[in-house]
């Protein structure tokens, strides 16, 4: 069943990492994006009856990965991470980079290296599936704090997510989903679609949901750092119209920073 559509589970990991297991139905196999915590992980596999083979971590930062030796030695999970984190992620199966592919049974994800939030970030892009998961590049209502590279850089890979169809599925690494909600109204509050976003987000909360997954199309619509080229967010900077996206987004994110 090579086309068959995956099954996904997400839930809450530390205080607001967010696990993820995708699942080939077709072949049994399963992956985790990332492993926080190992009980949570364990927790979900055992409660669906899965069968964990392998674990696809996007970046080095402990609350990404300090779960993986527990899971691994209780599944025997195959471990796949960035080749330039191989000195932080040792003894992974694979390592991989730009354009490299990975299998998780019948499914299929190409790797995109997506720097800024940290140099050896990746990104894996279940094309046909139509979903992607952007680790901490990438969240809903927001983006990733720039922590080894210019600003110009996490531009550079959060433009890559805009060509993605609308109805991409888009996992993040993280619930900042309020506070990013803030933020955002504060740099666009005349977005009608940010605002009823927003009041999702509450409603969700107050029910222990979040927003994870989000899509491409409400993100286009809604998240700030994705919108650094319309004009709306141009003025919430006090820069003029027409300014070069890559430097909108640049104060966007230093008044992020301090919001």
């Amino acid at each position: 069943m090579p086309n068959a559509v995956p099954e996904i589970r997400t839930f809450l990991c530390r205080s607001d990492n967010i696990g993820v297991l995708i699942r080939d139905p077709g072949t049994g196999a399963c992956a985790a994006i990332d492993v926080p915590e190992a009980a949570p992980v364990l927790a979900t596999l055992e409660a669906e009856g899965w069968r964990l083979t392998d674990i696809l971590v996007t970046h080095r930062h402990a609350d990404h990965i300090e779960g993986i030796p527990e899971v691994v030695e209780r599944t025997g999970a195959r471990v796949t991470a960035p080749e330039k984190a191989r000195a932080a992620v040792p003894g992974a199966a694979r390592y991989v980079g730009e354009g490299d592919r990975v299998s998780v049974g019948g499914l299929e994800a190409t790797v995109w290296e997506t720097p800024g939030h940290c140099a050896d970030h990746i990104t894996y892009h279940f094309g046909k599936a139509r979903i992607v998961f952007s680790g901490d590049t990438l969240f809903t209502l927001g983006c990733g704090r720039v922590m080894e590279a210019e600003p110009a850089t996490l531009w550079r890979s959060l433009v890559r997510f805009l060509d993605l169809p609308g109805e991409t599925a888009v996992y993040s690494g993280h619930d900042y989903v309020l506070s990013n909600a803030r933020f955002a109204l504060a740099a666009e509050r005349e977005n009608a679609a940010l605002q009823a976003r927003a009041a999702e987000a509450e409603r969700l909360a107050q029910e222990g949901r979040f927003l994870i997954p989000s899509t491409i199309g409400t993100e286009k619509a809604t998240n700030p750092f994705l919108r650094a080229g319309e004009p709306a967010l141009a003025r919430a900077v006090d820069l003029p119209e027409g300014t070069d996206p890559a430097q909108v987004f640049t104060a966007l994110r230093a008044w992020k920073n301090r919001f």
